[in-house]
């Protein structure tokens, strides 16, 4: 397992992961974004702690989502 972790690793740093570098880096965009509005819209609007705790969840949820469809080398 650990074994696989370095090797994405080593293929990220070396930009041969992803097959199509912009898409990878818009979906990423996308995802910090929508994770900075929750964090705070709901930040401002409850208490700064529950704001980090739901944006995080938001982030962790839309992740797996929005690479999907990558496709990898």
């Amino acid at each position: 397992m650990f074994d696989m972790f370095m090797n994405s690793v080593k293929l990220f740093l070396a930009g041969r992961l992803f097959r199509d570098h912009r898409a990878a880096f818009h979906q990423w965009l996308k995802g910090f974004l929508l994770t900075f509005v929750v964090l705070l819209a709901v930040g401002w609007l409850v208490s700064p702690l529950v704001g980090v705790v739901v944006a995080s969840l938001a982030g962790g949820v839309a992740q797996p989502l929005l690479f999907k469809n990558l496709k990898y080398d």
